[in-house]
């Protein structure tokens, strides 16, 4: 007979937790940045405003990214962790639409903003492979 035993703790004892944490820590601070210096956030984003006018849109931008690590943080304080990986698994098109909208905008020589926004895609891919994974242990 075997027994399956699900080890369903899940919390700061494990790697994905803390891989979770800092993305939704490293975004707040992107968004906070974009708020308090918007030049230096689009620098960082990897396209800089062409105009004074584009400041608002860096704010925009700034308060969104405050949103989308904050609502990770009340998943990971609960341990919640299926709701936190499918939000975090969900939230992989922003990295990768970064991305593509840097290409399309700055053209493949800008690898280093290429880099910055792919790998943190593949990043967060790796990190919600592990938030899914089911830990089962089969007791003979």
């Amino acid at each position: 007979m075997k027994t399956i035993n699900q080890n369903s703790k899940w919390g700061a004892n494990s790697a994905s937790f803390w891989m979770t944490l800092l993305v939704a820590a490293g975004i707040i601070f992107v968004g906070i940045r974009f708020i308090v210096n918007p030049h230096a956030g689009a620098i960082g984003f990897g396209i800089n405003f062409s105009s004074d006018n584009d400041i608002a849109f860096g704010r925009i931008k700034g308060i969104r990214d405050i949103f989308s690590g904050l609502v990770l943080l009340p998943l990971l304080f609960f341990e919640m962790r299926r709701a936190t990986a499918w939000v975090f698994t969900a939230a992989i098109i922003i990295p990768a639409t970064d991305c593509l909208i840097v290409l399309a905008t700055n053209g493949p020589s800008d690898t280093q903003h290429l880099l910055i926004h792919g790998l943190t895609a593949l990043y967060m891919a790796v990190t919600s492979f592990l938030l899914f994974r089911n830990k089962t242990q089969v007791i003979y």
